[in-house]
């Protein structure tokens, strides 16, 4: 090939790789959305049980060994993880402003936002339930 022709080439092999990148990360987001956008809905539903039939820990245990058995492979389900969705809906339900950005950013930075920034002295979010205070 001819120099003009190489650095054609190479400048389409460029573009094209740029575009996969670009479709590979919005592909991502969406994900992301549609991931935080449900366990928004499970912490809800959690939360609307537990006030509407009094859900405790024992129920929210027999329902993540539930969904582990219903949903083989698909991970996430922990009680441990049910808890954190529950809170996660507690803790922005009532800000309509910050509802459309948490499903812009991942469960992990959501959930240690929630951790930092709890207004309590402790994380509902933290399994050893650490003091904000100490975790700096």
């Amino acid at each position: 090939m001819g120099n003009a022709i190489d650095l054609d080439y190479k400048n389409c092999v460029k573009t094209i790789k740029s575009m996969v990148a670009s479709a590979q990360y919005e592909a991502l987001r969406k994900v992301n959305k549609e991931l935080i956008e449900l366990y928004w809905n499970i912490g809800k539903a959690i939360s609307v049980k537990q006030e509407e039939l009094g859900w405790g820990k024992s129920v929210v245990e027999k329902l993540a060994r539930d969904l582990q058995a219903e949903l083989p492979g698909v991970k996430g389900f922990s009680s441990q993880n049910l808890w954190y969705m529950r809170q996660f809906y507690i803790e922005y339900q009532g800000n309509l402003k910050l509802q459309p950005l948490v499903g812009e950013i991942s469960w992990t930075k959501n959930v240690l936002k929630a951790c930092r920034f709890a207004s309590s002295d402790f994380c509902p979010f933290c399994p050893d339930a650490v003091p904000n205070a100490l975790r700096d």
